[in-house]
């Protein structure tokens, strides 16, 4: 699934810069970091008593001769599994623009990495299984949405059956791992066991990203509080906070709360290039530098650092240079569908077209997103028609 960190830009080439309703009062620490007053309250106010429910659709499809049949001939998990994402049953569709409750997903028949894994947990826990969640320690993935950087990193699920007094009496012979968009070889990456209230809390925070990407930072706000009342620990939602303070003109706010976040993780790249944006718009310099140059240190080649240079060669017509610097990005990052959009568009700016279609069409299997993957797929009809006509003078 994937787990939803901000970077706020303010210009293309400045600083680099994811079941009960949260509690409303949270402790003085955590209320020293909110500003309730500042923001109207929404018409719906954020809440996840419901994350997990079954709707009346979901039961009849578990209580279905289908559903059952799968579960007798695999077993429990796998059939679980095989009855929810088979290509003849739901028909699923991923889709990360949106973040939905299980229910949601289950109408929709499309949804995120975390959609995904929350219906499935709805589902497995109807069935009586056992169901474990763990953040999988591999490298995060970049993207991007206007002014706003996204980073997402790892989770996936574990179902098993619920043992039976001291004994478990199982066709499955271990949990079932189930990864959704999972990184290469995730299976035999270090991860870290999360808590229900840590994958509601990433819900709560995918909510408030989405707030901000349309724009309504209000709702943001009161999506990220909840979070961070909710699970206190989460690093997310304190820099979505952040972000929603410093999208509302409150620099000194978002200042502190990043300062609370890089209290809790000193070495988050996200945090510190944020904080270091904050420091210089707060007019403390010598502070934004110092800390500029432990990024330095740290990341000498921060993700979209050689995108940024190649756009750059891109707009002043290198277009050499640009495609040697769009692969370098799609080379340590190559399923980011804007990278390999670009190295297209590079290559057919030097006139590489069959080179161009290969890369588009990468650009549009890599895309999370279905707007991006239609928008991908009409350029690339163009261009493959393109290729299909005349034959052209060289």
């Amino acid at each position: 699934m994937k787990r939803w960190y901000l970077l706020l830009f303010a210009l293309l080439n400045a600083l680099l810069g994811g079941c009960a309703s949260a509690p409303s009062s949270p402790s003085p620490q955590l209320a020293a970091l909110f500003d309730d007053a500042a923001f109207p309250a929404t018409a719906t106010p954020p809440d996840a008593a419901n994350l997990f429910t079954l709707s009346a659709p979901m039961r009849a499809h578990l209580d279905s001769s289908t559903f059952k049949a799968s579960l007798r001939e695999k077993g429990a998990a796998r059939g679980l599994v095989a009855a929810l994402y088979s290509k003849s049953d739901l028909q699923l569709d991923y889709d990360a623009t949106v973040t939905r409750t299980a229910a949601q997903t289950y109408t929709a028949r499309s949804g995120n990495c975390l959609s995904l894994v929350i219906m499935t947990a709805a589902f497995a826990r109807a069935l009586g299984m056992d169901v474990r969640y763990a953040s999988v320690e591999a490298e995060e993935t970049w993207n991007r949405n206007g002014s706003l950087y996204l980073v997402s990193s790892h989770v996936n699920i574990a179902l098993a059956p619920r043992p039976a007094g001291i004994f478990t009496v199982s066709t499955d012979s271990e949990p079932l791992v189930i990864d959704f968009l999972a990184p290469r070889d995730a299976a035999r990456l270090p991860s870290t066991t999360l808590t229900e209230d840590d994958i509601i809390a990433l819900y709560m925070n995918n909510r408030a990203v989405e707030e901000l990407v349309a724009g309504r930072v209000a709702d943001a706000y009161w999506w990220a509080r909840a979070a961070i009342v909710k699970q206190p620990s989460s690093l997310a939602a304190y820099n979505t906070l952040a972000v929603a303070y410093a999208r509302s003109s409150r620099p000194l706010l978002a200042e502190r709360v990043y300062r609370a976040a890089l209290a809790r993780d000193p070495d988050s790249l996200v945090v510190m290039q944020n904080l270091a944006q904050a420091l210089g718009n707060n007019g403390k310099p010598d502070e934004a530098q110092a800390l500029l140059r432990r990024i330095d240190r740290l990341h000498p080649a921060p993700p979209y650092h050689w995108f940024n240079q190649a756009m750059t060669a891109y707009k002043a017509g290198d277009m050499r240079r640009a495609r040697t610097l769009f692969a370098r990005e799609v080379a340590r990052a190559p399923y980011n569908d804007e990278f390999h959009f670009w190295l297209g568009v590079a290559y057919l700016g030097l006139g590489e077209m069959e080179t161009a279609v290969k890369e588009l069409a990468l650009a549009r299997d890599t895309s999370t997103r279905i707007g991006a993957r239609e928008r991908y797929a009409a350029k690339l009809d163009h261009l493959r028609a393109g290729l299909a006509g005349p034959a052209r003078v060289r």
